[in-house]
């Protein structure tokens, strides 16, 4: 199994083939829209913005299985996260990460970087080449990933 095997969906429900992201530096986020880690989403914009024509990616999965702080449809969590934080990357649809429900894609990443998803805004570095590189705390702000985006990129 590889990253890029893996189909996940968009928050329309769409699958989405994780291949489509070959060659390109992923941050994989695990959000919630009601959470005191929420104004995250303006450091993850900013990377965004600042790399995003270098090759860099970030894919943003709702998560409500942290004391249901991500309530509502897709559609909502997309409009208060687009109008409030001006994100604009790539948010997908409302998934579990721990459990027997968890996603797939959690389950390879946890495999890959043990340890369970200890809270909403877990991150996951990944290279290029599809392997994950590098995990980061739910607490731990997302400018301060600046260097390992860049020596990703």
């Amino acid at each position: 199994m590889h990253l890029y095997d893996l189909t996940v969906q968009n928050n329309k429900g769409e699958p989405v083939k994780l291949d489509a992201y070959k060659g390109k530096v992923l941050l994989i986020v695990n959000t919630a829209t009601r959470c005191g880690l929420t104004p995250q989403y303006e450091e993850l914009e900013a990377l965004y913005e600042a790399y995003r024509d270098r090759g860099f990616e970030i894919l943003d999965f709702p998560c409500n299985q942290f004391a249901f702080q991500a309530p509502g449809s897709a559609e909502k969590i997309d409009s208060f996260c687009k109008l409030k934080y001006d994100t604009k990357f790539p948010r997908f649809a409302k998934i579990k990460v721990n459990g027997k429900d968890a996603d797939p894609l959690y389950v390879y990443l946890k495999e890959q970087k043990p340890g369970r998803i200890a809270w909403n805004f877990a991150k996951f570095l990944i290279d290029r080449e599809g392997n994950v590189a590098a995990r980061f705390a739910p607490t731990q702000k997302p400018k301060t990933l600046q260097n390992a985006i860049e020596e990703l990129l």
